[in-house]
């Protein structure tokens, strides 16, 4: 078989098994709750199948209403930076499937997963799991057989119940605690706390990264009973940000209690960064207590390359100047709580027109999120291609309600073109609602950028 041939098989092969998955179980991101297999017996009979590798190498594990996605790139590239062979898994994934499992930044190959289908038909056809299950399943298998000296495990959604819960790591995270996914957490701060409180573990040491009093108690309780301690990122670190330029936040980090100041740069955009340094700065401090090499110096150093250390994306993402194009997945009232914010800054700062491109999933209050909208902006509203998806009529009329006026589009690829053809140079083009809407717009950006070269 010719190269051109065997690259084609493989490209093949892979598209075949990324459609299977895609077809054969249920998925939380197309259809909702519906996906979701209550309990962790799935993930442990599958795991049990595997050789249970979920225990071959250690862990930090990860939860969080916002911010853990990049609370999580930003540990796992300081342990990098540091010298340390690293696997992370996140999700969901923009483009690819295979952005949810990386190892020292690079996703596993095609072939992995490829090979990873095929050895788990069987298992699949048993046990009937969930996407997200055999997904994490898949992670261990790479982090195990690929030997890494740790992982960062993300939650995908709460804690207790979830599938990445079967780890028994060296820390446990939690960023912060907002309303988000109630049909399923719960409807109060208390009771989704207690949900993602359920990744704490027996004396395993936990970070929260940020204080709120109604949720406190839960994770008080929660650590008492596991025999173990809380520490709040929030009231160990303070961050002032002194300037930003078109790649950078600058900020002065003071810990709190020795007293001392230190410079940090960080390639991540975006006011929220400032809550998940802290928990990161607090996080490290924790593991190299325990005996990880990973130095504050280290630490400091690696804020500045998350991006090219782990390859996050649309975290406030600037795609393009020129016209100005950002990407952020904010899609919770606390993340557009903070997009809202970073919009008055870009606002404050250009002279141009803002345009923006969004889409909502049904399960959110699309009311309630477009509050935090500015009403005077140009809107192209247009949904992803996934069944959750809110149609772009039905999310015009709701935004006609609430005073906001735009035009609907069918796909998102034709709210992108239209937004090319009417955007200047100065102008600023927004792109949120939904991982799903960033992820088929950076698909389309991607491949115009390609065709432009």
């Amino acid at each position: 078989m010719h190269i051109c041939g065997k690259l084609s098989y493989r490209m093949s092969a892979y598209t075949n098994a990324v459609n299977y998955l895609n077809d054969q179980l249920p998925m939380f991101s197309k259809i909702g709750q519906g996906a979701i297999k209550p309990g962790l017996d799935n993930i442990i009979k599958i795991c049990e199948a595997l050789g249970n590798p979920q225990l071959k190498f250690p862990t930090v594990h990860i939860a969080g209403t916002n911010g853990k996605g990049s609370t999580s790139h930003m540990i796992a590239g300081a342990l990098q930076h540091s010298g340390y062979k690293t696997g992370l898994y996140t999700s969901p994934h923009l483009v690819d499937l295979r952005e949810r499992v990386r190892i020292n930044g690079i996703p596993v190959s095609k072939e992995f997963v490829v090979d990873f289908v095929e050895k788990t038909k069987r298992l699949v056809t048993d046990i009937q799991p969930s996407y997200f299950e055999l997904n994490v399943a898949m992670a261990f298998m790479a982090f195990a057989e690929e030997k890494v000296d740790i992982a960062v495990i993300e939650t995908g959604l709460g804690g207790r119940l979830d599938s990445t819960n079967i780890i028994l790591p060296l820390l446990s995270v939690i960023t912060n605690i907002g309303l988000d996914h109630t049909q399923i957490l719960g409807d109060t701060l208390p009771l989704i706390a207690a949900e993602k409180a359920g990744i704490i573990k027996d004396k395993t040491p936990v970070v929260v990264g940020e204080t709120h009093p109604e949720t406190e108690q839960v994770f008080f309780r929660h650590a008492l009973v596991k025999q173990t301690t809380v520490l709040y990122a929030d009231s160990l670190w303070e961050l002032v940000k002194v300037n930003q330029d078109a790649h950078f936040q600058y900020f002065k980090a003071i810990n709190k209690a020795e007293q001392k100041m230190y410079d940090l740069k960080t390639d991540l955009m975006g006011s929220f960064q400032v809550h998940n340094i802290k928990t990161v700065l607090t996080a490290t401090g924790v593991l190299y207590n325990l005996g990880w090499d990973v130095s504050l110096e280290k630490v400091l150093e690696s804020f500045a390359y998350v991006k090219a250390f782990t390859g996050l994306r649309g975290r406030w993402e600037y795609f393009q100047r020129n016209p100005t194009i950002i990407l952020d997945v904010a899609h919770n009232p606390d993340g557009l709580e903070y997009l809202k914010d970073n919009l008055q800054m870009v606002e404050n700062g250009k002279a141009g027109k803002l345009h923006i491109v969004c889409g909502f999933v049904r399960d959110k209050d699309v009311a309630g999120a477009l509050q935090y909208f500015p009403q005077d902006a140009i809107y192209y509203f247009t949904n992803a291609n996934v069944p959750r998806a809110l149609p772009a009529a039905e999310l015009k009329d709701i935004a006609n309600s609430v005073g906001i006026a735009g035009t609907a589009f069918k796909t998102v690829d034709d709210a992108l073109l239209e937004v090319s053809l009417k955007a200047n140079e100065e102008d600023t083009i927004l792109i949120t609602g939904s991982f799903f809407i960033v992820g088929e717009a950076l698909a389309f950006l991607e491949h115009q950028k390609v065709k432009e070269e």
